[in-house]
């Protein structure tokens, strides 16, 4: 597989209703009042996201810069996901690098608080997914979320993603407790298959 590092990854990318990009520079001021917006939707089922440890407009410009370093390292990658025409924040996705070698990558996501139940997310996973698979080259995309948050896994199974198991009481939370995952993968045949159907 080539190295991830010399790949030329397209972005922006658009989608019918969104437009995504990687954060970069300057992007504090409103990441900042956007995890003000999320932090308490967030809590229950995303304890571990980066957003909740933010305490002011400096620790975002440290993070934004942060995610726009991993991508230009292509360590991982964090994207914005924009609604057009007015560019408000709809969304975030997240993908990780799982195994260079075969290659598999990871992806995570959530909706802004004010834009969820309209399929911004489903949308905007999609577009990444059209990323991992012809920019990155994946073989498989995995994804895991809480069996208690039925918005996450409707998503994964709307964006063609395949139930594989549970994994039972592996995630602890901020409050001590502990929950199950759920597993889902996404082959790049199958991807193709969707899409070409979809075509």
């Amino acid at each position: 597989m080539p190295d991830n590092r010399s790949l030329e990854l397209p972005t922006p990318i658009e989608t019918e209703r969104l437009l995504l990009r990687p954060y970069q520079p300057g992007d504090s001021a409103w990441y900042w009042e956007m995890s003000l917006r999320n932090r308490d939707h967030l809590l229950p089922f995303e304890s571990d996201n980066p957003i909740l440890a933010l305490k002011g407009l400096e620790d975002a410009e440290i993070l934004v810069r942060e995610f726009a370093a991993a991508w230009e390292t292509r360590k991982y990658f964090f994207l914005g996901a924009f609604e057009k025409p007015g560019l408000e924040f709809a969304a975030q996705i997240y993908i990780g690098v799982v195994n260079r070698d075969l290659p598999e990558f990871e992806v995570g996501y959530f909706a802004d608080r004010d834009h969820e139940g309209r399929g911004y997310v489903s949308e905007a996973v999609r577009g990444a997914l059209a990323l991992v698979f012809d920019g990155l080259h994946a073989r498989r995309v995995s994804l895991h979320c809480n069996p208690a948050n039925g918005r996450s896994f409707r998503v994964a199974e709307r964006c063609g993603f395949i139930r594989e198991g549970l994994i039972r009481q592996n995630h602890l939370n901020s409050d001590g407790t502990v929950n199950d995952s759920l597993c889902y993968g996404l082959l790049r045949e199958e991807w193709e298959a969707a899409r070409k159907t979809a075509g």
